[in-house]
């Protein structure tokens, strides 16, 4: 029985013995870091470590060349409105040389019969003419043709250019109000409906008015499309002319309101507004139309209401033009798109119907494909030689 009490304690002393020398092992230093570094993790660095690695990444910045700002747009100088139309005659004549050849054609014929002035007639209306004047310019030829007699190529010319200035007007007024009145600017409303290329005109005669000298602010009104605003933005920015714009669906009367404030405090020549492109059959968007005209005359006069037609809609064009005659007092017409049609007679109905002059027109998509209108130019033209 000692015995065995013995080797019990000399076992208990023993297992005490050995595990005190693995409590007072000293401890391995912590690899793991330097594993997981080399595996490809990441160690995590100790403070002194850190604030090295900002000053070493410090002073590689600073080495670093600053980036250059991306450089601004260059601004492009517009050439005069003076001699646009003439520059433009080759476009013209490609489109209208057709009916003005034609008519040509048929006055020159060896016998003048009842069938070939109803021909003549049938050629007028159809370049949309229309009926009035149609049948007010082949009356009045056949009158000077039996009084005259002989029909040589330059006399048939002559009677026929004669004849079309006389409809046409070359004693309109055609210029569009673009200078300032004292300490405001001229203000230009431009209206129309939707396809017509209202926006893209707005940019066009920003580039006339700006080179012929003058400073332009533009009035991005038409808040129901915000690629209207971004597409006047993109014209304004070619030739350093402010955007006045406000978010989609903005009231389109606070954006002209705000954009002749800006013109007035800057001290621009002229403010062109561009409206919505509405539809004449809407009339809640047609009144809108006369409200914007309302808001802008608590600020400015409205100097220019012009009316944008597209020349290819023909008796279409004219019933617009009826409608926003009715709403708003249009001064003028722009007739786009003049280069794609024969129908040049339009310009002759269109007055004769509203009592307003053509001002301008577009022949072409290039930025500066829009000329002021002028009567014997355009004649001349369209009875030029292919």
């Amino acid at each position: 029985m000692d015995y065995t009490i013995f080797a019990v304690v000399i076992f208990v002393v023993a297992l005490l013995v050995f595990g005190g020398v693995f409590l007072i092992r000293p401890r391995r230093p912590d690899t793991s870091k330097k594993q997981d570094t080399a595996r490809g993790g990441t160690a995590v660095a100790e403070p002194e470590e850190k604030e090295a690695e900002e000053r070493a990444g410090a002073s590689v910045a600073e080495a670093l060349p600053a980036q250059a700002p991306p450089p601004a747009p260059e601004i492009e100088v517009p050439p005069p409105s003076a001699g646009r139309l003439v520059r433009l005659r080759a476009r013209l004549s490609r489109s209208q040389n057709v009916f003005g050849q034609g008519l040509l054609a048929l006055l020159s014929a060896d016998r003048l019969d009842d069938d070939t002035w109803e021909e003549i007639e049938d050629t007028l209306i159809t370049a949309d003419v229309g009926v009035t004047s149609a049948t007010q310019i082949v009356e009045s030829l056949r009158t000077k043709v039996k009084v005259l007699g002989s029909r040589t190529p330059e006399e048939v010319r002559g009677l026929l250019r004669e004849e079309l200035l006389a409809q046409i007007g070359p004693e309109m007024e055609r210029g569009v109000r673009t200078e300032p009145h004292g300490d405001r600017p001229a203000v230009i409303m431009v209206v129309g409906v939707n396809g017509t290329g209202k926006t893209t005109t707005c940019g066009k005669l920003a580039r006339v008015i700006i080179g012929d000298g003058h400073s332009v602010v533009l009035g991005a009104a038409d808040t129901f499309r915000a690629a209207a605003a971004d597409q006047l933005e993109t014209w304004g920015g070619r030739v350093g002319a402010p955007v006045v714009r406000k978010d989609e669906g903005a009231d389109p009367a606070s954006v002209a309101f705000d954009a002749v404030s800006r013109g007035m405090d800057d001290g621009s020549d002229t403010v062109i507004v561009d409206t919505a492109g509405r539809l004449h059959t809407k009339t809640g968007l047609m009144d809108e139309l006369g409200k914007v005209k309302r808001v802008i005359e608590k600020k400015s006069q409205v100097d220019e209401v012009l009316l944008v037609l597209d020349a290819t809609t023909g008796q279409n064009g004219l019933r617009q033009a009826r409608v926003f005659a009715e709403v708003v007092n249009v001064t003028g017409i722009v007739l786009t798109k003049l280069d794609g049609t024969a129908k040049g007679g339009i310009i002759i109905q269109v007055q004769r119907e509203l009592g307003v002059p053509v001002k301008l027109i577009g022949l072409g998509e290039g930025p500066d494909d829009l000329a002021p209108f002028d009567a014997e130019t355009f004649v001349d033209t369209i009875l030029s030689e292919a």
